[in-house]
């Protein structure tokens, strides 16, 4: 017998109907993920219930596909491209009051790490918070010591670099000051020096001028003393 062909028109029976929109709505969804699987294809299907609730399903991101959507529509539109239908519209409210539900959460859970709006959370989120702020402040603490340490390291790199640049200077002034002390006692010896080094050099010993200068000495002596020894017998002549 040949299958019957039903009609297609709306249910009446307020539970049938949801029934079978549930059914319909999990079988479309599976037929989506199969097509995106097995044609690497990019799925976006968003189903508006007749009481309003969306359902939506997406191979990889809404907003991606949607964004993508809009660009491809522009670009082939041209400037008098007609207005956004219901559809369009349905769906932007749709990302605006998701956009809005995660700002305020996010603002929340701000709040709350600020120790704000603390009342209406249990013990066991507070809990949660409590670890979730030692674990923050075990990062922010690691990332202090490292900007320290690596201040330090650049401080120390800097005053090795300043005290090996004075040392060079006071090794070369040290230097510098040591060639003028040679020069100065170079140029400021005596001359005696000069004159003993070039007796030397002729062939007199030390221990000859040594003797000469001994020798001359005594003869002066001798002389003082036999002057001195007369100066005694003219006086002692002349008492008699």
């Amino acid at each position: 017998m040949a299958r019957e062909k039903l009609k297609l028109r709306r249910i009446d029976n307020t539970a049938a109907r949801q029934v079978t929109f549930s059914k319909r709505r999990k079988g479309l969804f599976k037929k989506a993920e199969e097509l995106s699987i097995l044609c690497d294809a990019e799925v976006a299907l968003i189903v508006f219930s007749s009481t309003g609730k969306l359902f939506q399903f997406s191979s990889s991101s809404m907003k991606e596909t949607l964004d993508k959507y809009s660009g491809h529509s522009k670009d082939h539109d041209g400037p008098d491209h007609p207005p956004a239908t219901p559809l369009e519209l349905n769906i932007e409210q749709t990302n605006c009051e998701e956009l809005s539900k995660k700002v305020a959460a996010a603002s929340l859970q701000l709040k709350q790490m600020r120790g704000e709006e603390l009342d209406k959370l249990s013990v066991a989120e507070l809990q949660q918070l409590e670890n979730k702020l030692e674990e923050g402040l075990s990062r922010v603490l690691n990332r202090k010591g490292q900007l320290m340490m690596e201040q330090i390291d650049g401080l120390r790199k800097k005053l090795f670099l300043k005290f090996l640049t004075q040392g060079m200077a006071l090794e070369d002034e040290n230097r510098r000051l040591r060639q003028q002390v040679v020069q100065i006692s170079m140029a400021g010896r005596p001359a005696s020096n000069d004159t003993e080094n070039t007796q030397i050099e002729e062939g007199q010993s030390s221990e000859s001028v040594m003797t000469a200068l001994y020798s001359g000495s005594s003869q002066d002596y001798n002389e003082d003393s036999s002057d001195t020894s007369l100066r005694l017998g003219l006086s002692c002549a002349g008492w008699k």
